[in-house]
């Protein structure tokens, strides 16, 4: 029967550690005695750095109609509006978005290395606030908000002091989550999206 040295069997051990661990094992270089042999793994590479990440700034650039943006330092007296939330999830511009209420506007990323698909919820650092109630802008109808009729049961936000191309004609008083629970004054009812309950009861003003 055939025998097998001592530096086999440390050689068997060492191998069920490595495939325990995955980190190192062993060889028999001859002379009966297991020698260590490290093994080495590939680096993991770097993340790519997130574009407009939350809390990063960005800076608005060229005509009112047609603005771009560019990520720029939050110190920098060029930047304009600050990343509230960062989504990763890509959407076509106009849909619906998870981000905060007082959301002033949304930046839709396209792709394109190494900057990924998603959007960017902004609020401005320095007044005007569309997204403030009232303000008739942002991208959710909130309690505070006033709109005006557009025609096929449909209805458009507009700024509650007159400002706005539109005068107001509802103002939306509380959200609740069904029509049943809106109060007897309610003139209007007004579908809300975001992170409010669905239905908003406004009144005429």
């Amino acid at each position: 029967m055939r025998t097998y040295g001592s530096g086999w069997l440390v050689c068997l051990v060492c191998l069920v550690a490595l495939v325990a661990a995955g980190a190192a094992g062993c060889r028999d270089d001859g002379s009966g005695t297991a020698a260590q042999v490290t093994l080495t793994t590939a680096p993991t590479p770097s993340p790519t750095p997130t574009f407009l990440a939350t809390g990063g700034c960005a800076a608005r650039e060229g005509v009112e109609s047609a603005p771009s943006f560019h990520e720029v330092p939050c110190t920098s007296e060029r930047a304009g509006a600050r990343v509230v939330v960062r989504r990763a999830a890509p959407v076509a511009a106009g849909a619906a978005v998870d981000c905060p209420l007082a959301t002033d506007f949304v930046l839709y990323v396209s792709e394109g290395a190494p900057v990924a698909r998603g959007y960017a919820c902004m609020r401005n650092l320095e007044p005007p606030h569309p997204g403030d109630p009232g303000a008739g802008g942002g991208p959710f109808t909130v309690v505070g908000d006033c709109v005006y009729a557009t025609g096929s049961d449909q209805v458009r936000e507009t700024p509650c002091d007159g400002s706005g191309a539109h005068a107001p004609q509802h103002r939306v008083a509380s959200a609740v989550a069904r029509r049943a629970l809106c109060p007897p004054s309610t003139t209007l009812y007004v579908t809300l999206t975001g992170p409010q309950p669905p239905v908003g009861c406004a009144r005429r003003v």
